[in-house]
């Protein structure tokens, strides 16, 4: 790992892909979420890539007994 890198559990946005590799939810489904729920606070869109708040994200699923 190059030292610019951030490790994932230490980035506040999260891309599509690695919000999946992250709570292991496929990206598909991530998409379709974000998709569902555009004014959610755990999104935020960087022109038309979405980002996932992981704070945020981590709260909902937590809230959650299936996605």
């Amino acid at each position: 790992m190059p030292d610019n890198d951030v490790p994932i559990w230490e980035k506040y946005t999260l891309t599509i892909e690695e919000a999946s590799k992250y709570f292991r939810i496929g990206e598909n489904k991530l998409r379709k979420l974000a998709e569902e729920n555009p004014r959610a606070g755990w999104i935020l869109l960087n022109g038309n890539r979405i980002q996932i708040k992981r704070r945020q994200f981590e709260k909902i699923i937590d809230g959650l007994d299936v996605i």
